[in-house]
């Protein structure tokens, strides 16, 4: 449950920043599980993927024991030393890897994603760089999206959400971005054309329930709002997170 007095402080903190449970790189699909009886990072994957993050961190550490030049063990060590907020950690072993690969986009990546919240104006230069790079990533426009909005360049994290929805369709992340800074740039009927597809998928997750209820409220249907934010919060909660909402209405954009 989100415990904070309202919804602001995760509504432009979406699936793409950093709390994502998917590691930043994937194996191929013949990587074993086992070398020499040992875990590889394919057991760190499933355990990220499964929310075990300890046990992830354990094996990277393992690996890194007997090859501390390993890329991608510290990326993974990085991601779940971020799964468990230890977030000064993960950026060294993020940082780490940068050294070891000076080119390497998923280290920025995470480094980038650590800084939104502190600093969204070097975190946006961090997923630029990544950009300069790599043009077609979608997770780095989609994180873009994230810092200018967090930086208050609504426009610009709206082109950038819709740029990495041209890459992928599908990416729920950016589509959820896209609604919610509509919403509160003062377009609520365009963020509800967007978010409100997705209230019908059966396996709609709290984090998507909780920003469509965001814009239904901008929009002015707390009712509607109050319902769906009482499937994932108490009573007390809901009524905090509605007063949230109210302040953020009444901001300037």
């Amino acid at each position: 449950m989100i415990k904070q007095g309202s919804l602001v402080a995760v509504l432009l903190a979406l699936a793409a920043c950093g709390g994502s449970s998917k590691p930043t790189l994937s194996l191929p699909p013949q990587t074993p599980a086992l070398s020499n009886g040992e875990p590889t990072l394919r057991v760190a994957d499933a355990a990220l993927l499964g929310g075990a993050p300890a046990m992830a961190l354990e094996v990277a550490d393992g690996i890194l024991s007997k090859n501390p030049n390993d890329v991608l063990a510290h990326l993974r060590k990085g991601d779940a030393l971020y799964q468990l907020k230890r977030y000064d950690e993960a950026e060294a072993s993020f940082t780490t890897a940068l050294k070891i690969s000076p080119n390497n986009t998923t280290a920025l990546l995470g480094i980038g994603r650590i800084r939104l919240a502190q600093d969204p104006a070097v975190a946006a230069k961090l997923f630029s760089d990544v950009l300069a790079k790599d043009r077609a990533n979608a997770v780095a426009l989609n994180d873009l999206g994230i810092a200018r909005d967090l930086l208050g360049q609504h426009p610009a994290a709206q082109t950038s959400y819709r740029a990495a929805l041209a890459l992928k369709p599908d990416m729920l992340a950016a589509r959820v971005n896209l609604g919610v800074s509509l919403a509160v740039s003062g377009h609520e009927k365009e963020a509800l054309e967007v978010l409100r597809p997705l209230a019908g998928s059966q396996d709609m997750s709290p984090r998507v329930r909780q920003d469509l209820a965001a814009t239904l409220a901008l929009a002015g249907e707390d009712s509607a709002a109050r319902q769906l934010l009482s499937k994932d919060l108490d009573p007390a909660e809901v009524s905090e997170a509605m007063v949230g909402l109210e302040r953020l209405s009444q901001r300037p954009f």
